[in-house]
């Protein structure tokens, strides 16, 4: 035992005593849920800890946290409240097992996405220029995660501060190594350049020696380093679910180093040890006592103020607004970094919203590759980091690859993390149909994201108010993601309104705007997106033709949604229309609809229709692309059904 030294070896056993007092407080019924403990690779998140800055340095764990956040903070009494669910916990009880945030650190329970967000937080660092490092920590297992690799990339490639230190116990929860990972594990980030070491925790020494080269060369360097530690995990994955070969499990006791130093003479009375147990007896006592945190109560969706007449648009199209709402934002904060791909000049994206923008600010306009998951992950990290980042996809459609990054990361940060944590991401990405681009290109996903607890969403429309929309983004301290419309890029924000109306805009931080007409509507249509155009046209064939007059309500934030400027209009009208472009079914129109009759009963409406895209693939063909989204035509159909009804 020569190996470990003194601290570091009672370090490890406080881990070990905490761990294995959760085990009991589980067997005994007195914790719900689940923990993934580290018994037997104590001594890594030890030596980790001895290596980093405490004053600049973050270290980013996963799901098999404990170690690694008691290394670093020393923090018993905060861990062991958090688990048993009480106010006391370091997140108040929210996070539980796997999910800590104290001083420089953070867990997240899912497998690889934690990765990107690290680099993020590393490319936070770099751009403060504070000599400051991240520390990401994984497992063996994880290396099946494409999130990994595409951080690997863009670590390596931008420089990143970035230390990976991965725990390899050679099993991924129940399963062997030997049934899922192929090659080897350094070689796997040698591949993309990054330098590699590789030590285990029964030479602590020479891991602790390791570590501390490794710390030296990304703090000196500023690039990426990759840790290959060999350890064995003890304990089950979680709890009781063990099904290894006991002597399997057996050996590797024999040669953990916590139990060879138990057993070794005099550690019956040393009284550290008993220091260690006494500590975690009291901090289990604290936590019996404390209380559990209150949650308030939902609340109701408050009606907004009145109306109010909108601002003057923007003399030009809608790219334009956006563009100048952009170069006015990053003109007056240093902070935002705009990330994407094929963004910077000459190209200036795929439909050249970003255009010019890296000529003006050339180090904060930054092509990334083609790593959906790994370019919003880098943002969450910037974001938790203290920078405003703004990620464009460059298609609505590929979304889908950064779910994991906007729905287990962005939106559940702050909440999770007890409020102790901002989180200003803004994603931004076009999406629609007309264009014959077809079916993985053409889509309008919005419902999948709506609905998110923590996350925000915009649908930008015609009427939008971009310049308000940015200032509110500028504001923000929550995760936004702003839906624009690939036709609405091309049409002007200070078109003229149908003859007779009013454009008028509630009063929230991302209005909504009502066109409203001078003699009373007969019926009112919700619009989402692209459909607002063919509403607003719509609206004039009914009043020039049936002399039906129509009251247009565009939300610009769809989640979530602010029910009231649509209630007073349905109370006037009592007949309501929801247009949508994607397709119908569990749609944003049900969410109005049922909303209304719930929350809004006296002024719900009596009769409503909803028209949305059918539910198949967009075609290519234009032709057929039309008969599937909803159409003008399809508007006054419905909204002279909706009048006779």
């Amino acid at each position: 035992m020569n190996d470990v030294a003194d601290a570091s070896i009672y370090r490890a056993y406080l881990v070990r005593v905490v761990e294995e007092r959760l085990l009991r407080l589980f067997s005994e019924g007195k914790l719900a849920g689940t923990t993934h403990t580290c018994i037997g690779q104590e001594l890594s998140a030890v030596a980790l800890a001895d290596s980093l800055d405490r004053e600049r340095d973050i270290i980013f764990s996963n799901h098999r946290c404990h170690g690694h956040y008691l290394a670093w903070t020393d923090d018993v009494e905060g861990l062991l409240a958090e688990v048993m669910g009480k106010e006391s916990g370091v997140c108040g009880g929210i996070g539980g097992s796997q999910h800590l945030c104290g001083r420089h650190f953070f867990s997240n329970g899912i497998q690889g996405g934690i990765v990107p967000v690290s680099a993020g937080l590393a490319f936070a660092h770099k751009l403060a220029g504070d000599g400051g490092i991240v520390a990401v920590c994984i497992g063996d297992g994880t290396l099946g995660e494409g999130a990994v690799y595409e951080a690997f990339n863009i670590a390596a490639k931008w420089r990143l501060p970035l230390l990976v230190m991965l725990e390899n116990n050679l099993y991924a929860q129940s399963t062997s190594q030997g049934e899922t990972l192929a090659g080897d594990i350094c070689a796997r980030a040698a591949a993309f350049g990054i330098d590699t070491h590789h030590g285990d925790t029964w030479h602590h020494a020479q891991l602790a020696a390791t570590l501390r080269e490794a710390v030296t060369r990304v703090r000196r360097d500023c690039v990426p380093v990759f840790v290959q530690v060999d350890t064995y995990r003890l304990a089950a994955h979680s709890k009781g679910d063990d099904n290894r070969d006991p002597a399997e499990i057996a050996t590797y006791s024999r040669r953990d180093p916590v139990n060879r130093f138990l057993a070794g003479a005099g550690a019956d009375d040393d009284p550290r040890l008993a220091e260690v147990r006494l500590r975690v007896d009291r901090a289990v006592e604290s936590a019996v006592a404390a209380r559990t945190q209150p949650i308030a109560a939902r609340k109701s969706e408050a009606a907004t103020a009145a109306d109010r007449a909108a601002a003057v648009a923007f003399a030009g199209t809608q790219l334009d607004a956006i563009n100048a709402a952009l170069r006015s934002w990053m003109t007056a904060d240093s902070r935002v970094v705009v990330l994407g791909e094929d963004i910077r000049s000459p190209y200036g994206g795929a439909f050249k919203v970003t255009r010019g923008l890296s000529d003006a600010f050339p180090d904060r306009v930054l092509n990334t590759p083609i790593s959906e998951a790994g370019i919003v992950g880098v943002g969450n990290g910037l974001a938790l980091g203290g920078w405003r980042p703004v990620v464009e996809i460059m298609f609505g459609d590929f979304l889908t690859l950064a779910f994991d990054q906007l729905l287990n990361h962005a939106a559940k940060f702050r909440g999770m993390y007890n409020e102790r944590v901002v989180n200003p991401l803004v994603v931004r990405t076009p999406m629609g149909g007309g264009r014959g681009y077809g079916p993985t290109h053409s889509q309008n996903l919005e419902k999948h994201f709506v609905g998110v607890p923590g996350l925000t969403v915009l649908a930008l429309h015609g009427r939008t108010p971009v310049e308000t929309v940015y200032q509110s983004l500028a504001r923000s301290e929550t995760p936004v993601l702003v839906i624009e419309n690939k036709l609405l890029y091309r049409e002007r924000c200070d078109a003229p309104l149908p003859q007779g109306y009013r454009n008028l805009e509630s009063s929230s931080a991302f209005p909504t705007t009502t066109l409203t007409p001078a003699t009373p509507p007969d019926l009112t249509v919700v619009a989402f997106g692209r459909m607002s155009l063919l509403v607003e046209r719509a609206a004039r064939l009914l009043a020039e033709q049936e002399e039906i007059c129509v009251e247009i309500v565009l939300p610009t934030q769809i989640s979530p949604l602010d029910l009231a400027p649509i209630a007073r209009s349905t109370a006037r009208t009592r007949r309501l229309l929801v247009v949508e472009e994607g397709t119908q079914g569990f749609d944003l129109a049900s969410e109005v609809i049922a909303s209304l009759l719930l929350e809004h009963r006296t002024s719900a409406p009596t009769h409503v229709r909803r028209l949305a895209a059918r539910q198949m693939p967009i075609p290519s063909a234009l032709e057929l692309e039309q008969r599937v989204l909803p159409q003008e035509a399809d508007i006054v159909a419905t909204c002279l059904e909706l009048f006779d009804a």
